[in-house]
C-alpha cells in the first residue's frame, strides 16, 4: 500500500511537493578531455556535440552514448521554460547525484558547485531566471581516476578488474526543480520513540526570522485515521516538537509498527501558515520502529531479529548505477522477497531514494552503505567525511534503514589493522555518524579489522558448509583473532577486542556456474543440483551455528565480469527461486 503522498517517478518520495519539473530526458552533450570548456565560455556558447539521456551516464547504453572510456570532463545543457505564474516563487534547482565535481550555470551566470558522487544537493536559481521564456541550464561535470575520492565499485583504470566495473561519471541520478515560496519548510527530521509512543519533529524552516502570524500544522493519519493533528507558533528557524500519537486516540499500538510482516506507515502532512494563509505544504511518511542490542542480540520492536540479507550493488546492464525505472527497483525488491531474504545490503552505493522509499512500503531492511575510497590521506579523509555526513542525514527518515556501514574491507584503510591513524579515522567517522544518529547501530570496517563497532562482522567464503562448522565451533577462537578466516583476515585490529557485539555473517556464498566469460568465489559448479547444494550447505551451517544473529549472501544478480548472482544481470533466476526460498525460511 503506498503512502497518500506518493508521485510515480517523483525523486524524493519523502518530502513531496506539488510544484515540481522533471528535467529528465534528453540534453545537449560534449566531452571537453582538453579542459577547454571553461576558457572558452561553454557556458554562455555551448559547442554542436551530441544528445544523452539523463541521468544515465554517457557509459551506458541507456544513455544512447555508450562509450565505456574514461573522459575527465563533461558539459550538459538543458534548454527550459519556466512559465510566469512561477514568477513569484523561489525555483530549487535539484540533483540527485552528479559524479564527481559539479560546477552549474543558469543564463551564463555561474550559479555554483558540489564535490562527491553520492549525495544529493542543489541551487536556488531564482535570480537568474528569465519567466515566461527560454533559459540554458549548463553543467560542467569533472571526474578522476583519483582513489581520494569515493568511488565504491568504480574501476580506475582502462578495463574492469576483479569486482571493479566500468566508472560513472556525470549526472547519473534525476535532476528537477521545485517551486517554493520564501518562507517554507526546509527539512523535517522525524525520530520514533516506540518505548514512549512517540515521535519527535526536528523542523528546519527559511524565511521565518522577523514575520508574525505564522504557524506550522502538522497532521498525522495511519491508513487514513487521523491519528493526531497539532498547530505550533513558527516564530524561529529551528523547531522541536514530540508528539504522543496514541496518548488520546488509544488504539492497539503494537499492530502499529513497522516491521518486515507490517510495515505500517503513519501519512504526514505539514503545513505552514501565515495570517491563516498557506504559505507551503509537505507530504510526508514516517514508521515507528526501533532497532538496537541488547545482550548481544540485535532487536527490531524491542524483540529479536534473525536477518536474512543478500548483497545488492545495484547494477543494470543497459544503465549501470542508474535504476532503468521506478518499476526496475520494485521489481528487485518482489524478488529478493520471493527468494526468502528479509533485507539487503546496499553495497558500495547510495541507492536511489525512490527504492528506500520502496523498501519502506514493502518492509524491507537495508544497510546503508558509504561508497569506498581507496587512499589514505588528507585528502580522501575529508572528501570522505564530508560527503558521509550529507549522506546520513538526507536517509536518515528512512525507517527501512537499520544499520549505517561506513567502511568495508579495510578499503581506503588497508593498514588498519595496526596503523593507529586509520584506526582513529574509522573511530571518528563511528563517533560523527552516532552523533547524527544515535539509534542505529554503526558498522565500522565491515568483514574484518573492526576496531570500534555495533555489530561484529564476517566475511568468509568457505565453500562448504562442514569446513565452515569446524572453523567457527569455537566462537571465543574468532573473536578473540586465534584464529584467521578468508585469506588471513581476523576479525578485530590491533589494540581493539571483542565485547559482546552481536556477529553477522555478512557475506558468503557467491556461487557461479562454470563460465570463461567471469568469475565467483572458490570452484566454479557445472549443474544446478551442484549449485543447490552448495547454497543449502553453507547457508545451513551459518543457520546452525548458535551464535550468529543473522547473514547476508554474495549476491543477488550478476555484475558485469562478477557472475555469482542468485539472478543474471538481466534479473532471470539461475535456479528455480522457490528452492532458494526454501532453503533460507526453513
Amino acid at each position: 500500500m503506498v503512502t497518500q503522498a506518493y508521485r510515480k517517478d517523483y525523486p524524493r518520495p519523502q518530502f513531496v511537493r506539488e510544484e515540481w519539473l522533471d528535467l529528465n530526458g534528453e540534453w545537449d552533450f560534449s566531452f571537453d578531455d582538453e579542459n577547454a570548456g571553461e576558457a572558452e565560455r561553454w557556458h554562455m556558447h555551448f559547442p554542436a556535440g551530441q544528445k544523452i539521456r539523463v541521468p544515465f551516464t554517457y557509459e551506458t547504453k541507456a544513455s544512447g552514448i555508450g562509450v565505456q572510456e574514461f573522459h575527465p570532463r563533461v558539459w550538459y545543457r538543458k534548454s527550459l521554460a519556466i512559465p510566469q505564474e512561477a514568477a513569484g516563487k523561489r525555483a530549487i534547482l535539484h540533483f540527485q547525484g552528479v559524479d564527481y565535481k559539479a560546477k552549474c550555470w543558469v543564463n551564463g551566470t555561474f550559479v555554483g558547485e558540489h564535490e562527491g558522487g553520492y549525495a544529493a544537493f542543489s541551487f536556488d536559481i531564482t535570480p537568474y531566471l528569465t519567466y515566461g521564456g527560454e533559459n540554458s541550464l549548463v553543467l560542467e561535470v569533472e571526474d578522476s581516476q583519483s582513489c581520494t575520492q569515493p568511488r565504491g565499485k568504480q574501476r580506475w583504470v582502462h578495463d574492469n578488474f576483479e569486482c571493479f566495473y566500468v566508472q560513472t561519471t556525470g549526472i547519473w541520478k534525476s535532476v528537477w526543480i521545485e517551486y517554493v515560496n520564501e518562507v517554507r519548510i526546509d527539512a523535517v527530521k522525524m525520530t520514533p520513540d516506540i518505548d514512549r509512543h512517540m515521535i519527535r519533529f526536528d523542523f528546519q524552516l527559511t524565511g521565518v526570522e522577523g514575520r508574525d502570524g505564522l504557524k506550522l500544522e502538522t497532521l498525522i493519519t495511519l491508513k487514513g485515521q487521523k491519528i493526531k493533528q497539532l498547530g505550533l507558533s513558527a516564530d524561529r528557524s529551528w523547531i522541536t516538537v514530540e508528539v504522543n500519537l496514541f496518548h488520546e486516540a488509544g488504539g492497539p499500538w503494537k499492530q502499529c509498527l513497522w516491521s518486515p510482516q507490517n510495515p505500517n506507515l503513519f501519512d504526514v502532512e505539514f503545513v505552514l501558515c501565515q495570517d491563516g494563509k498557506q504559505v507551503d505544504k509537505v507530504h510526508s511518511y514516517f514508521g515507528m520502529r526501533k532497532i538496537s542490542i541488547e545482550n548481544g542480540q540485535i532487536l527490531l520492536n524491542n524483540a529479536p531479529l534473525y536477518q536474512k540479507l543478500i548483497l545488492d550493488q545495484g547494477y543494470w546492464p543497459e544503465s549501470h548505477l542508474t535504476p532503468p525505472s521506478e518499476e526496475a527497483l520494485i521489481e528487485d525488491i518482489d524478488k529478493i522477497f520471493a527468494m526468502g531474504y528479509n533485507g539487503v545490503r546496499k553495497h558500495m552505493k547510495v541507492e536511489d531514494s525512490r527504492f528506500l522509499y520502496w523498501c519502506d512500503v514493502k518492509g524491507m531492511l537495508v544497510w546503508s552503505e558509504m561508497a569506498a575510497a581507496f587512499e589514505f590521506n588528507d585528502q580522501a579523509v575529508v572528501r570522505f567525511t564530508r560527503e558521509w555526513m550529507e549522506v546520513v542525514p538526507q536517509q536518515y527518515n528512512h525507517p527501512c534503514i537499520i544499520t549505517w556501514v561506513p567502511f568495508n574491507e579495510s578499503w581506503g584503510i588497508s593498514t588498519i589493522a595496526h596503523d593507529v591513524h586509520q584506526q582513529r579515522f574509522t573511530e571518528s567517522i563511528y563517533h560523527l555518524t552516532k552523533a547524527m544518529d544515535p539509534y542505529r547501530p554503526v558498522v565500522t570496517n565491515d568483514g574484518w579489522e573492526h576496531t570500534i563497532s555495533d555489530i561484529l562482522t564476517l566475511h568468509d567464503y568457505v565453500e562448504s558448509g562442514e569446513e565452515f562448522l569446524k572453523r567457527y565451533q569455537d566462537k571465543d577462537a574468532i573473536v578473540n583473532n586465534r584464529i584467521a578466516f578468508n585469506n588471513s583476515k581476523y576479525a578485530f585490529a590491533e589494540g581493539y577486542s571483542y565485547t559482546g557485539q552481536p556477529i553477522i555473517v555478512s557475506e558468503f556464498g557467491g556461487i557461479a556456474f562454470q563460465t570463461e566469460s567471469g568469475w565467483g568465489y572458490g570452484d566454479q559448479v557445472k549443474s544446478e543440483d551442484a549449485f543447490i547444494e552448495r547454497f543449502r550447505s553453507i547457508t545451513q551451517a551459518i543457520k546452525a551455528t548458535p551464535y550468529i544473529a543473522g547473514y547476508c549472501y554474495t549476491q543477488v544478480t550478476d555484475v558485469q565480469q562478477e557472475v555469482n548472482g542468485l539472478l543474471t544481470e538481466d534479473r532471470k533466476p539461475k535456479v528455480p527461486i522457490e528452492v532458494i526460498r526454501e532453503i533460507n525460511l526453513k
